[in-house]
């Protein structure tokens, strides 16, 4: 049997044909790049299956393609659409809540064998988190490809005179720094276009192992992108190009982006306005996507529109600039050979460019390029030796490269040459296909690795077929009353019938701490116990944590060198005292109550390179523990080691901290009494919130779930 593989590509709109590219920020060309390997992978007959895993969108707004659980891209490779959060089309920074629940539709359905891929690739921070989440509980090799990265865009953002804390609202930025971290983290393989990408960009962050990553540059589509082309394209390409334009012979300058700040289109425009040797020498053609309403177009793509028009009115550009407000997809191929036809340039002007597929495409149809001095035309040019790299921060410094870069026809000649016949060689799909596969290949040796899940035992589950998760530190703290009586008497009922416990006990108290507190309840003996806020499991009356989830949590965890990663911080935080401490848990208590220390303590971690992570509790109490480590993630093991459902298991939470309990598809109980912070959660589908406190409200979500009736 062939490979088997999945790829992860969440946000944006995503089917197997007619993508609309440039509708949004969310729909680029990481879109058209991931159907293109999808495609290209199935056709190669070691590969047996190709599954894209993107969101089902159910939104009047949008096509009724995007609704289909499943669609074929073509033989051997499908896309698959699952559903989470609100069925209307959200922009990807919006989407951080449900991805929790993606994790777990996907492990339930990966863990059976005929749906088990050999790898798995996730693409942007988004599928990144969801990749590493999956990756951590079923054992399956992660690879990684950023595409664009949080640090680098937060970086140019600032570094533009922009407000730290307005980036993070727009762009929920450090949620998708901590993504990426979490990717590094668990990847096999990262997957980069160019070595200036891995060499300055992903070394900037913690996780991030440079022996683990190699350069694939994406690869060109030679059906689509040649130079020579049909008569019947320039005649369509006059029609649509040539009305705008006073002369339309003269040798274009053209662009291909989205209208937005980091493509940098009105410097271009400013550039060839204020040069009267490239007014006299060129027409300027923009194709910015497609427009009908320009109040449908999102804020930040009106105003780089808007920008472009008062420059054209400024440098009275009317006759010398093309603009059109639509174009087909399947035009772009021939636009690059129009432009070629006349002996112009392809202009990439963006402020940071991670790879340049464009630049790639343009050269493909014989058109030499201008491109921005920054990450990926660096490695095109240095393979393709077709056209000149210039600083586009520096305006003069870009009307200059433009005005040499058209001034020698023979030159032009020989860059369009090399550009066709290196892109050949080097910037081929078959070529990128093969790299791909290869490095997959060497990946996918048999290997131990101590993220594997342990086998279940021999014996019997100690766990019934549906588990209730009793916070033991906050829940139930309260004198003898009715409501516990009542909560008691259900237990026991279930007890008297032989099965396994249904209660389990979360805490995080060590086990000896937890018995003493639990006896006094004089509930049924609990069939798991959740110790030290997820870092131990032990079950029944074992005095023993499960060796298995020891072995996962285990791994890069060293425990004194996070304690010496933060000696530094006795301003913020002090050691609580040895009996809260753990082999697996750093507990310290904090100085000031409020989360504004978790940043800083992120930091120290990463700057000594320790695979750890801070959960902070009731807002004064500071747990640093394994990265892999959490109630979430115990919770998690153990429904795979039992064959427990999620939906089969109901946790309670009423405290700053329990964000990760209301998370994904386990049933949750918020009691009345709750923390501000949980009302964020009221969107999320399984999260029922209680009107009373305490056991009572626990009472009223068993209640409202029907949960210990449906035995």
């Amino acid at each position: 049997m062939g490979f088997r593989l999945l790829h992860l590509h969440l946000h944006g709109l995503f089917r197997s044909r007619d993508l609309e590219l440039g509708r949004d920020a969310d729909t680029g060309g990481q879109t058209l790049y991931v159907l293109e390997l999808a495609r290209g992978l199935a056709a190669r007959p070691e590969v047996d299956r190709v599954e894209v895993v993107t969101r089902l969108i159910q939104d009047r707004r949008v096509s009724l393609d995007y609704a289909r659980s499943e669609e074929s891209i073509g033989p051997g490779a499908s896309i698959l659409r699952f559903p989470f959060g609100p069925r209307r089309y959200l922009r990807k920074e919006q989407l951080w809540p449900y991805l929790d629940d993606l994790a777990d539709q996907l492990v339930a359905r990966l863990q059976q064998p005929e749906h088990r891929p050999d790898w798995i690739h996730a693409h942007y921070a988004d599928a990144g988190y969801v990749g590493a989440l999956v990756s951590r509980r079923l054992g399956i090799p992660l690879v990684f490809t950023g595409h664009s990265l949080g640090r680098e865009k937060l970086r140019r953002l600032l570094a533009g005179g922009g407000d730290h804390d307005q980036i993070e609202q727009a762009f929920s930025i450090s949620r998708r720094i901590d993504a990426e971290e979490l990717a590094l983290a668990h990847a096999d393989l990262v997957i980069t276009s160019t070595r200036q990408e891995a060499d300055e960009q992903y070394s900037r962050y913690g996780r991030f192992q440079a022996d683990r990553a190699q350069v694939v540059p994406p690869g060109v589509d030679a059906s689509r992108f040649h130079p020579q082309g049909a008569a019947t394209e320039t005649q369509e390409l006059d029609g649509l190009l040539s009305p705008f334009l006073r002369n339309p012979e003269l040798p274009p300058l053209l662009a291909i982006s989205r209208a937005v700040r980091r493509k940098n289109i009105p410097a271009l425009v400013e550039a060839f306005g204020r040069s009267a040797v490239l007014r006299e020498r060129h027409n300027l053609v923009l194709v910015l996507g497609c427009r009908e309403d320009p109040r449908q177009l999102e804020k930040q793509q009106r105003e780089v529109f808007q920008q472009v028009f008062d420059l054209v009115d400024r440098y009275d550009l009317y006759g010398q600039v093309a603009y059109p407000k639509q174009h087909r997809r399947d035009q772009i191929p021939a636009v690059y050979r129009w432009a070629a036809k006349r002996h112009g340039l392809f202009v990439n002007p963006a402020l940071t460019e991670p790879f340049g597929l464009t630049l790639l495409e343009a050269a493909a149809c014989g058109l030499p390029m201008v491109a921005t001095d920054d990450g990926g035309p660096r490695d095109i040019l240095a393979r393709c030796d077709n056209g000149l790299l210039v600083d586009v921060t520096d305006l003069e410094a870009l009307q200059d490269g433009l005005e040499r870069a058209g001034s020698d026809r023979s030159r032009w000649h020989r860059w369009s040459d090399n550009g066709i016949e290196a892109v050949s060689r080097h910037f081929s799909w078959d070529a990128h296909i093969c790299s791909y596969l290869a490095l997959m290949q060497q990946n996918l040796e048999v290997r131990e690795t101590a993220r594997s899940l342990a086998a279940p035992a021999a014996a019997s589950s100690p766990l019934a077929d549906r588990l209730l998760l009793l916070d033991l530190d906050q829940g139930l703290e309260q004198p003898e009353n009715d409501s516990l009586v009542a909560l008691r008497v259900q237990l026991q009922r279930d007890a008297r019938t032989g099965q396994p416990s249904a209660l389990g006990i979360i805490t995080g108290r060590s086990l000896a701490a937890a018995r003493q507190r639990f006896a006094e309840l004089h509930l049924p003996d609990p069939g798991v116990w959740i110790t030290r806020a997820g870092t131990e499991i032990v079950y029944g009356q074992s005095q023993e944590p499960d060796p298995g989830w020891s072995r996962t949590i285990a791994i890069d965890w060293n425990r004194s060198q996070v304690e010496h990663a933060l000696e530094d911080l006795g301003a913020h935080l002090k050691l609580q005292d040895p009996v809260h401490q753990a082999p697996f848990k750093v507990s310290y208590l904090l100085r000031q109550s409020g989360e504004a220390i978790l940043p800083l303590v992120r930091q120290r971690l990463r700057q000594r390179d320790q695979a750890a992570r801070p959960s902070l509790r009731c807002h004064w109490f500071l747990d640093v523990m394994p990265l892999r480590a959490s109630r979430s993630e115990a919770i998690r093991y153990l429904s795979l080691r039992w064959g427990l459902p999620l939906d089969r298991i109901l946790v309670v939470a009423s405290e700053q901290g329990d964000g990760e309990l209301v998370r994904g598809l386990p049933a949750t109980v918020v009691l009345a009494e709750h923390d501000p912070s949980l009302d964020s959660f009221r969107h999320q589908s399984r999260v029922y919130y209680a009107s009373r406190q305490s056991v009572s409200g626990v009472l009223e979500g068993l209640q409202h779930y029907r949960f210990l009736t449906r035995r």
